[in-house]
C-alpha cells in the first residue's frame, strides 16, 4: 500500500524556520521525483519545490533561497527545510511525486505563519 505521511508543520513567527517531513512508502520513493506542494485557503495547490532520485532540487521562486528540500533515501524520507518563513507561506503542505498522482495525496500539515 502506498502512503506518504507528511509531518512537522505548526503556529510559526515571520522570520523563523520549520523542517517538514515526509516518510514515503518505499515502493514509490527510490523511483521518482518527490515533491513538496501546498495549498492555502481559497488557492489551487501549488508546487513549492521537487527532487529528482538523485538529490537535484529545483525550486518555484516562491522558494528560492529561502526553503531547501532533501531526501534520504536510506529512509525513504523526504525533507522540506523553511526559513525566514512569512505570512504568505501560510498553508497544508503536501508530498507526492512529481509530476503529482491523484491517489497519493495524504492528509498533509499545516503550517501557519503568524506573530
Amino acid at each position: 500500500q502506498v502512503r506518504l505521511v507528511e509531518s512537522g508543520g505548526g503556529l510559526v513567527q515571520p522570520g523563523g524556520s520549520l523542517r517538514l517531513s515526509c516518510a514515503a512508502s518505499r515502493t514509490i520513493f527510490t523511483i521518482n521525483t518527490m515533491g513538496w506542494y501546498r495549498q492555502a485557503p481559497g488557492k489551487q495547490r501549488e508546487l513549492v519545490a521537487s527532487i529528482s532520485t538523485g538529490g537535484e532540487g529545483i525550486y518555484t521562486d516562491s522558494a528560492k533561497g529561502r526553503f531547501t528540500i532533501a531526501r534520504d533515501n536510506a529512509k525513504n524520507t523526504v525533507f522540506l527545510q523553511m526559513n525566514s518563513v512569512k505570512p504568505e507561506d501560510t498553508a497544508v503542505y503536501y508530498c507526492n511525486t512529481h509530476p503529482p498522482f491523484v491517489n497519493y495525496w495524504g492528509q498533509g500539515t499545516q503550517v501557519t505563519v503568524s506573530s
